[in-house]
Parts: structure tokens; sequence; C-alpha cells
């Protein structure tokens, strides 16, 4: 059996507070050391039924990043979700959900931008 790494480094400041966020996997085509803003694992127990996970962002993550970072994993949760059920319908409402979040962070922005 083969066995591939992923390594995640949490860099904290003196508050605890996430600063930067680095990973690395075995088998990435990315050679060098990856940083990021913002990261969500989840793991699911089998045992427990239940979702385990770690939600995590940097202090210099923006709302605008946020919004997108959320719209992109609904809807990547969603294409998951339709290869391993191939419930049609429900992520037709999974895609419908994440696209009406989004327009109503949009919309919330325009209005903050006008005051």
């Amino acid at each position: 059996m083969h066995t591939s790494t992923i390594a995640i480094d949490v860099h904290l400041d003196n508050d605890k507070i996430p600063q930067q966020l680095t990973w690395t996997a075995d088998n990435s085509t990315a050679d060098n050391t990856q940083q990021a803003k913002a990261m969500m694992l989840s793991f699911w127990d089998g045992a427990d039924k239940s979702a385990l996970r770690i939600d995590l962002w940097t202090k210099d993550m923006m709302v605008d990043e946020m919004a997108d970072f959320f719209y992109q994993t609904f809807m990547g949760m969603a294409d998951t979700y339709d290869r391993a059920t191939h419930h049609h319908e429900l992520v037709k409402d999974m895609k419908k959900f994440a696209k009406d979040f989004y327009q109503k962070f949009r919309d919330e922005q325009m209005k903050e931008n006008k005051v």
C-alpha cells in the first residue's frame, strides 16, 4: 500500500492567532511549500457518525476573500456530493444556495460602499 502525507503548519502570533498557514504534500505537483490564508479540513468519524472539523484563517484574510472561499467551497462540496451520490436535484439546490449566498454578500457589499 502507498502512503501520501499532507503536512500543515500553523504559525501563531503571541495571542495564538494564526498569522500564516503553509502546507506541503508528497504527491503534489508543487515543489515548494504553499501558503494559504484560510483552510477547512473535515474528517468523517464513522464510529460516532460525526464530522470533525478544523477551520482556520489568518489575520490578513479579507471579508471578500472569505466570501469567495465559502462560495467556492460550497460549489466544490456540491460537485463532490454529485460524484459520490448522483443526487442531481440536491446538487442543484446546493449550488443555488451557494449562488444566493454569494449574491447576498455582493449586494451587502454594494450597500456598505454606498454609505
